[in-house]
């Protein structure tokens, strides 16, 4: 026994420890959690190990993904982290894979190949993916999380626990266009719209719009709307085309000049490139749109109206941001003051880091991106961020996209969004909230990666020594007392729509086969015993949310799957229209290697899947009525006619005051019947009188 697996091996046990060397592992996503449990995975003494990450190391990961080091920016992390990792244990062969999980060649075929799966994913789609390709390929699966001190890990193997997808996941937020582009009302509005409305336009794609207003017009719409649409377009256009159009005498100002002669010819002054959308800020984002906005009174009726900002006057410190107080009057929010052009000087140089003091640089380099930001400290963050993005169009790059490692972009993004939370009354938010927010960013903390790895490598014991009775959903909690808490594992939920699938493969050559020859096939309707099988009759057919065909239109049966769009990797859902059986999941696969050139062009999975009949659901059955109520019950009506009450549901305790302990009931009209469905008798006047004698009466004064 060497001394590297020694310990593994006492604690694992023989057997166990065997069989780690041949057990084949998928560890998805290679962040901050897979590090970690690629680590552990290596020294525990898994020997074939295949890692798989589609993302590149940024500057941010190295605090926290410690098989990275700076020099591995920009390079795949699977990759580097395979390299680094090995060192850990030679004897294990890592297979780094620098591609995205949901692509065509990573089928339930190549899924069935492993042993277990281990996900360390950061995004919801890709995680369901996995957890529906394990459901078809009957694989074990391993599913975790983390956001700053809590995290989750999740055992999940197919008719003995539940899937991902049986519990509901909230689905990622998003804000509805008519809020990020006319009325936003929170920081993260204002973060949208400059993250993924301005900063694309400027810098992103040129989209050719004129085909799409061409088309509206067509269809009626209104010509006014259409030309103000129109308008902006050009604008637009003739910002960007100065943006990325070098001046004739090589000034940086040479952009600003072309744009601000066509457009407002007064405005020569300014020095930089950056300033032609601090013209579009004094022109039309940040005034001429607003006042726009303005025009429509209905708008703000019951919200405050935004104030259009004055470049000029923020510049020389004498713009009032003058808000509707309470009462319906003016009043002076803010007044930004500066001193001159040594202040936006000192200002550039705070914000990106470059005083000339080294005590100064060092201070302010460690605090800047937490520092609140004044209306001046923004216009001067965004014209010099607009500067340096603009040198770089002109450098040669054709477009530049939001990146929160990118000082450049997230500059941009900060300084815009806070001038337009200003406008709206919203307040802003510091650099470092900026990268937060528009980075999508959850917290990590390397401590909590760490625990959630060792326990994905605990609960995968348990699934290779098939202990499936001491499985756990395991949390890790901000609760000092029970940092850990363990849940035993629930069974899957009836109705979810991924686990309680039946799933199937076939195996063709989608350029050959038609969808009507798929599912005829798994139906079995041609074969011998087609009269005698149980399964559905009349069916519906989707990939995805297309849908393929229904019993009323079959116009595609006769396609290829190719033609639709259906190939490897993909599924083929099964619906039995009549409800009564569960879905089919057909999943498409290549035909085998060695499958003959002559052969057919479709390999049917034998035997063909048997769909089990759905649970209806359990109608509530009304309760029956209790046994009639004993003579001592009863009383006499007016009419002398015996009317029988409904037997008290309990005895009711006279309480101080006469109150009594009443549970919660129906509201009815009627105060009486309400009263004796409660198990109390209401008598109709003083004089009646009731059989003080009996048991199960108690008299209430």
């Amino acid at each position: 026994m060497s001394g590297r697996s020694a310990h593994a091996k006492a604690i694992l046990g023989e057997e166990l420890f065997g069989r780690l060397s041949q057990t084949k592992v998928l560890l998805v996503g290679a962040g901050g959690i897979g590090c970690e449990l690629l680590k552990n995975i290596v020294l525990t003494g898994f020997g074939d190990i295949t890692l798989l990450d589609l993302d590149t190391i940024d500057l941010s990961n190295l605090n926290r993904q410690f098989l990275f080091r700076k020099k591995d920016i920009k390079q795949s992390k699977a990759m580097v982290a395979a390299k680094t990792a090995s060192a850990f244990n030679p004897n294990v062969k890592i297979t780094p894979i620098h591609a995205n999980i949901k692509e065509p060649q990573f089928d339930v075929a190549w899924f069935r190949g492993f042993d277990i799966v281990l996900n360390a994913l950061d995004n919801l789609d890709a995680r369901r993916h996995v957890n529906k390709m394990c459901m078809a390929a009957n694989v074990p699966l391993v599913e975790s999380g983390t956001a700053g001190y809590l995290g989750q890990v999740q055992p999940i193997l197919k008719d003995r626990a539940e899937c991902f997808d049986c519990v509901p996941k909230p689905t990622p937020k998003t804000f509805p266009v008519c809020t990020i582009r006319s009325t936003p009302s929170q920081p993260i509005h204002c973060i949208v719209w400059a993250k993924s409305y301005l900063m694309p336009q400027l810098f992103g794609e040129d989209e050719d719009s004129g085909s799409e207003l061409d088309e509206a017009e067509k269809q009626g719409e209104n010509a006014t709307e259409i030309a103000a649409l129109r308008k902006e377009a050009l604008a637009f256009k003739a910002v960007r085309d100065a943006l990325r159009s070098p001046a004739a005498d090589g000034s940086p100002s040479g952009a600003a000049k072309m744009v601000f002669e066509k457009v407002r010819g007064s405005l020569l002054w300014y020095l930089v490139a950056a300033i032609l959308i601090a013209f579009r800020l004094r022109g039309q984002v940040f005034h001429s749109d607003i006042l726009n906005l303005l025009s429509m009174a209905d708008m703000w009726r019951s919200r405050a109206p935004p104030i259009p900002l004055e470049f000029d006057a923020i510049r020389t410190g004498s713009f009032v941001l003058n808000r509707p107080a309470q009462n319906g009057s003016s009043a002076p929010l803010a007044k930004e003051r500066t001193n001159g052009k040594n202040g936006s000087a000192s200002t550039g140089r705070m914000l990106n880091g470059s005083s000339s003091s080294t005590a100064t640089t060092a201070s302010s380099a460690g605090l800047k991106d937490q520092r609140a930001l004044s209306l001046q400290d923004n216009l001067e963050l965004f014209v010099s961020s607009t500067e340096r993005l603009a040198a770089r169009l002109r450098a040669g790059e054709d477009t530049i996209s939001f990146d929160k490692d990118d000082d450049d972009t997230l500059d941009f993004v900060t300084a815009a969004a806070n001038l337009r939370s200003a406008a709206y009354g919203i307040p802003g938010k510091s650099r470092w909230e900026v990268k937060e927010m528009a980075g999508n960013i959850i917290p990590a903390i390397a401590t909590t990666n760490a625990i959630i790895a060792g326990l994905i490598v605990l609960q995968a014991f348990h699934l290779l020594r098939r202990s499936y009775s001491s499985l756990r959903n395991v949390h890790v909690q901000f609760k000092p007392s029970m940092p850990l808490s363990a849940i035993a594992m629930c069974t899957p939920n009836p109705s979810c729509g991924v686990c309680r699938d039946t799933y199937t493969e076939v195996r063709c050559d989608p350029a050959r086969v038609t969808l009507k020859e798929v599912v005829d096939g798994v139906l079995g309707r041609n074969a011998d015993d087609a009269d005698e099988r149980d399964g559905p009759q009349e069916v519906s057919v989707y990939e995805d949310k297309r849908v393929l065909s229904d019993p009323d239109w079959d116009d595609n049966d006769d396609r290829t799957l190719e033609s639709l769009n259906v190939t490897r990797g993909k599924f083929l859902s099964i619906v039995d229209e009549d409800g009564e059986y569960a879905t089919i999941q057909v999943a498409i696969g290549m035909l085998p290697p060695d499958h003959p050139s002559d052969g057919p062009a479709l390999v049917l999975p034998s035997p063909l899947p048997a769909p089990p009949h759905k649970e209806k659901p359990r109608v509530a059955t009304p309760t029956p009525p209790p046994p009639p109520v004993t003579a001592g019950k009863k009383r006499a009506a007016p009419d002398d006619d015996i009317e029988e009450i409904d037997a008290p549901s309990a005895k009711r305790a006279r309480t101080t005051g006469g109150a009594v302990g009443l549970g919660e009931t129906p509201f009815t009209p009627s105060k009486k019947r309400r009263l004796e469905e409660d198990g109390l008798i209401m008598l109709d006047n003083a004089d009646e009188t009731i059989e003080e004698e009996d048991p199960d009466v108690i008299v209430i004064d």
